[in-house]
């Protein structure tokens, strides 16, 4: 009888460590920044970053980390992409000084994109 105890737990637990992995993870995403932006007053450098966030939406948390060490932190939208995003993009405006800012992370194959508020809004 312990055994199938002991079976019933296991095969419980093999079933539910993937959900759990992959819920952890829909909110975390690698992109790689070509270029040097500026995103809430922060400078980010033209590197690879995970970014992360907190919340369902549409108000949430994000975190830029590299290395495993958080760099920035800043408040974003997080919205529904439609069909036509297929690929990782972004949504970087130059300002009059030549001062170039992220406004938004489109998550192409996760049909997600993060916005990001300007200065003055």
């Amino acid at each position: 009888m312990k055994f199938l105890r002991y079976l019933a737990l296991l095969s419980l637990t093999a079933l539910l460590f993937p959900a759990v992995t992959l819920a952890r993870n829909s909110n975390e995403h690698t992109v790689n920044l070509t270029d040097s932006v500026r995103v809430s007053h922060i400078h980010l450098k033209a590197v690879e970053y995970k970014v992360e966030w907190n919340g369902s939406g549409p108000n949430v948390e994000v975190r830029f980390l590299q290395h495993g060490k958080q760099v920035a932190t800043t408040p974003a939208t997080l919205k529904t992409n439609d069909n036509q995003v297929t690929q990782d993009d972004f949504a970087i405006h130059t300002t009059a000084f030549n001062v170039k800012v992220l406004r938004e992370i489109d998550f192409g194959r996760q049909k997600e994109a993060l916005v990001f508020p300007q200065a003055g809004t």
